[in-house]
């Protein structure tokens, strides 16, 4: 009888899926993970040259790409962010909400979905100036469905269909709307570190850019994650990422790098006796 009340009393909670991914970012691009509300991510990404520069170029390290950020969880469903990147001199901002959550017991959801918007603007100076340049023209908007799943502690997976908007292309016969297909997944290697890969695939190709691949290390320790990566691409925007990658692996075009996330809680629900989810768990 105490058997049966208690598999009652399992149906009818709702075990929610949580650390599908061990940050708001796989690599390059989002994964469904998002801040809690009340507390805030500073993050710095950064990436070196590439390995084929050979010795005179220190293999890379005599350059050097990177962005700095910060992101905030407004309520545990949604969460805004803005960075700066050395790239191009791009300032960027984005919203992130969470539409859906993988979960067991009394609510059956197979998937966690989140829905991203960007916008981001390259101030870098105008080249041709025998046209007529807007500000407006630099202006860049990405729309993103990520769709992921945790398979066990080991393993999770996730796809993240995108459109890329740009208000400027170079020709009239070039596309405004470009989209692709991001495909991401991570292996639990230990406790603390685990491997993730990345892949976008460019449904819309420009012409003389590839498709992004990266590979990274998540090593937490404490209060933040510390990354290691590898990737074919110098940027961390999606715009620049997905569709102006133009170096390829097998070339050695291969650009060492880091992510490091460092996280604050800036307001604790806990202690004001509001219940807050996704802090607690």
């Amino acid at each position: 009888m105490m058997d049966e009340e208690l598999s009652k009393t399992d149906k009818a909670e709702i075990d929610y899926s949580i650390a599908t991914f061990k940050s708001t970012r796989l690599v390059n691009g989002h994964t469904n993970e998002q801040m809690a509300r009340g507390v805030m991510d500073f993050r710095i990404s950064h990436r070196f040259g590439a390995f084929n520069g050979g010795a005179y170029e220190f293999f890379g390290l005599d350059q050097a790409s990177m962005r700095m950020a910060l992101e905030y969880g407004i309520t545990n469903w949604f969460m805004v962010g803005g960075g700066r990147s050395t790239y191009e001199k791009t300032y960027d901002v984005f919203a992130k909400f969470k539409l859906l959550r993988q979960s067991k017991g009394a609510v059956k959801m197979p998937i966690s979905l989140n829905y991203l918007a960007t916008w981001a603007t390259k101030t870098i100076k105008f080249t041709n100036l025998a046209r007529q340049n807007y500000f407006t023209s630099n202006f860049y908007f990405t729309h993103q469905l990520i769709i992921a799943r945790k398979f066990s502690e080991s393993f999770a997976f996730m796809l993240a269909p995108t459109v890329v908007h740009r208000n400027l292309v170079s020709l009239n016969t070039d596309k405004n709307d470009l989209l692709s297909l991001g495909i991401g997944g991570r292996i639990k290697l230990t406790g603390s570190t685990s491997l993730n890969l990345e892949y976008y695939y460019q449904i819309d190709r420009p012409v003389g850019t590839v498709d992004c691949f990266s590979v990274g290390f998540d090593i937490e320790t404490g209060g933040h994650v510390f990354q290691l990566t590898f990737s074919n691409s110098p940027a961390q925007i999606e715009r620049a990422f997905i569709h102006e990658t133009t170096g390829r692996w097998q070339d050695g075009a291969i650009l060492g790098g880091f992510n490091i996330s460092r996280v604050f809680t800036l307001v604790d629900y806990r202690k004001r006796g509001t219940k807050n989810p996704d802090v607690e768990k």
